[in-house]
């Protein structure tokens, strides 16, 4: 496949370069500042661009299978720039009539499966009151992906940890899976990989975890 990547140099987005590329797809990585990547390959294009200029991000998608994006807010003050940066990413698709966009939202925009134990719904309400923002951003960037054209997968992880590809996650389509509580970047970015190109996941938030 032909993918291009938004946030190319995060903690996810990076993952998903380096795997893409392990796998033999095309990647084209949209980052602000190349020195800043540590992917190299004859498969890899880098595209430098601030993200706000929609016709200027045309070319970086265009003709390409999907989209993957591991844009967001790294921290509280940074709330609001994975909404206001995933539209100007739809715009841009939509341009080029590209439909396949799969994004990293967070576990508490999705509902549990079944009964979570007190524990599990304590700790959830106490990171959503600290995060509020960012949770907020999150909801606005799923909002704009409902209303876009676009074939959407929002990816909801929960407490994102550094750890080695498992490849042994769970996976939850329209919720979290039960007692979803960590997962590594690297096996965040394996899922959205993997769930590129299964249609059972189009327009559907997907919970992810060990």
């Amino acid at each position: 496949m032909e993918l291009t990547v938004f946030g190319a140099t995060g903690g996810i987005g990076r993952e998903i370069v380096r795997q893409a590329l392990d796998a033999g797809h095309g990647v084209t990585a949209v980052v602000r500042d190349p020195a800043r990547l540590d992917a190299s390959g004859p498969r890899l294009k880098v595209f430098p661009a601030d993200l706000t200029d929609p016709d200027a991000l045309r070319p970086a998608v265009a003709g390409r299978d999907a989209v993957l994006s591991g844009l967001g807010a790294r921290r509280k003050a940074d709330a609001g720039v994975a909404a206001r940066l995933t539209r100007v990413v739809l715009a841009a698709m939509e341009a080029e009539e590209v439909r396949r966009l799969l994004v990293v939202s967070a576990a508490p925009l999705g509902a549990p499966a079944g009964r979570d134990p007190l524990p599990d719904r304590a700790m959830t309400a106490l990171v959503g009151a600290v995060l509020k923002d960012v949770y907020t951003d999150l909801r606005a960037m799923e909002e704009a992906l409902a209303r876009s054209a676009a074939d959407w997968t929002a990816v909801r992880p929960p407490r994102l940890v550094d750890r080695p590809l498992t490849g042994r996650y769970r996976t939850a389509v329209g919720v979290n899976p039960r007692s979803a509580r960590v997962i590594g970047r690297a096996d965040v970015a394996h899922a959205m990989l993997a769930m590129t190109a299964d249609p059972a996941t189009v327009g559907r938030g997907v919970g992810v975890a060990y």
